[in-house]
């Protein structure tokens, strides 16, 4: 067992961040629109995320849906790259799909030779795929340093069967990052049944309800939420205790 277990935290916004890292957080993943699964972050909160403290890794998806890109969308996708580099961050979330779901390795390529430099972490786009064990073996060819995975399930917990097995069948080769449903409840337990040695996590809870109005006229979710920075604080006494 490690002597830390690594916390990733997404973050939507610029209190996030700042929340996220006094709680305790040693990896962020920088977002825009969690609501929807987190889309690429503007170029403005990838400026700000520029003095962070800890590693920043910006996700690159340009639109909501599934993971399946035109060339149009790839083009933006290598130049969102470019702004991840440009702003200093230290790594991008990446993921690409096929109609069938099995990885798009032809993008995946062309994305990853723009990433030189930078760390890599394939998304959850790995959860749809229809064998894990096969884009696995993708994914390390590909050269991507982690797998962030609920190992197909809708949560973390559920699909903790499936993580254990690509833990054993990674076998140190590329980082299982487990996430999706990862709270301070049930993460030492987790990690222990799985072993890893990082986990994802949004940190989050509800926000408070936008006026009628604003939600009226379609702009805010119904459902808000934020990340919390006593949530931070908890996981991480969570899975410090966790290794006593």
């Amino acid at each position: 067992m490690p002597s830390r277990i690594l916390l990733e935290v997404c973050v939507d916004d610029a209190r996030g961040l700042d929340v996220a890292v006094a709680g305790g957080a040693d990896r962020i993943e920088l977002c825009s629109a969690l609501e929807v699964g987190g889309l690429t972050p503007s170029p403005g909160l990838m400026a700000r995320a520029r003095g962070c403290p800890i590693p920043v890794f910006a996700l690159v998806r340009p639109r909501p849906g599934d993971f399946q890109y035109d060339r149009a969308l790839v083009e933006t996708m290598l130049g969102d790259i470019d702004a991840v580099r440009q702003a200093g961050l230290a790594g991008v979330v990446l993921g690409a799909s096929r109609p069938d779901h099995r990885l798009d390795v032809e993008t995946l390529s062309t994305l990853m030779a723009q990433a030189q430099g930078l760390q890599t972490t394939l998304h959850r786009a790995f959860d749809l795929v229809p064998d894990f064990f096969e884009a696995l073996e993708t994914t390390v060819a590909l050269g991507f340093n982690r797998i962030l995975t609920s190992g197909g399930a809708p949560t973390a917990t559920e699909g903790q069967l499936v993580l254990q097995a690509l833990v054993r069948a990674a076998s140190g080769r590329i980082t299982i990052l487990p996430g999706s449903g990862v709270r301070p409840e049930n993460a030492a337990a987790l990690v222990r049944a799985i072993g890893v040695t990082e986990v994802h996590s949004s940190c989050s809870s509800p926000g408070p309800p936008p006026e009628p109005r604003v939600m009226a006229l379609g702009f805010a979710s119904s459902r808000p939420r934020a990340t919390d920075q006593r949530v931070v604080e908890a996981l991480r006494r969570e899975l410090d205790s966790g290794l006593l």
